[in-house]
């Protein structure tokens, strides 16, 4: 209890110091509109293709608005020189990990909630599928993401280039889960015919087993580099 305590105050203090600026979910937020509005002048609604490569489109907007968030996730702690001071409480170091995970996490969650109505919207894409399998979808999706984004974010925050080298070092290890978000939410979506839902699922799960334990016990190496 006293672990979820602390990781409970990290997020608090995380989510109260970004709605008191909107910095990191304002241009989060921009910038899935500005993937919205681009796509569907690139696509004609009406055509058979737009169809095929929405679900790409929709995890183009997600991934790209998530790095924005990433990119954020220790700078306010770098420039306050207060990541030290998370350090020296007296905690596991995890929960700090584990902390900016959920932070991170409910910042996507948000504008996932805002943005996905205006795609369906402005592709004028007719569905009828089931909501709560691409809810979990998005949820196993965004997970393996932000899991392996925090992790290397916390990494790339000691160098001084963090906003270019995150991208560079996240994207090529996230590929399987953005591979299998495209891949699952064009089946649930129906924008392809063939099946095989259920082994997308699992990969999305075996991903996300693995890369919240493997930054668990290699979160505490990571800081003090």
């Amino acid at each position: 209890m006293n672990f979820l305590k602390q990781i409970k105050a990290i997020v608090w203090k995380d989510l109260v110091s970004e709605f008191r600026t909107k910095e990191m979910l304002s241009a989060m937020l921009i910038f899935s509109f500005l993937v919205i509005v681009i796509f569907a002048f690139a696509f004609d609604p009406a055509r058979e293709t737009t169809r095929a490569v929405f679900p790409g489109i929709i995890w183009v907007g997600i991934s790209f608005a998530a790095i924005l968030g990433l990119n954020r996730s220790f700078v306010a702690e770098k420039e306050n020189d207060s990541l030290l001071g998370l350090m020296l409480t007296p905690a596991d170091r995890s929960v700090i990990y584990f902390a900016k995970v959920i932070g991170n996490l409910i910042l996507v969650w948000m504008v996932v909630l805002i943005s996905m109505p205006l795609y369906f919207i402005f592709f004028n894409f007719q569905w009828a599928g089931s909501i709560p399998i691409l809810a979990l979808i998005i949820f196993l999706s965004t997970l393996g993401f932000i899991s392996v984004g925090t992790f290397l974010a916390a990494l790339a925050a000691n160098t001084r280039t963090s906003e270019i080298l995150l991208p560079i070092i996240v994207f090529p290890i996230v590929v399987p889960v953005i591979i299998a978000a495209v891949e699952s939410t064009a089946i649930v979506l129906g924008s392809v015919a063939h099946g095989g839902l259920m082994s997308w699922l699992m990969l999305l799960i075996l991903y996300d087993v693995i890369f919240l334990a493997v930054p668990f016990v290699l979160f505490d190496y990571v800081l003090e580099v």
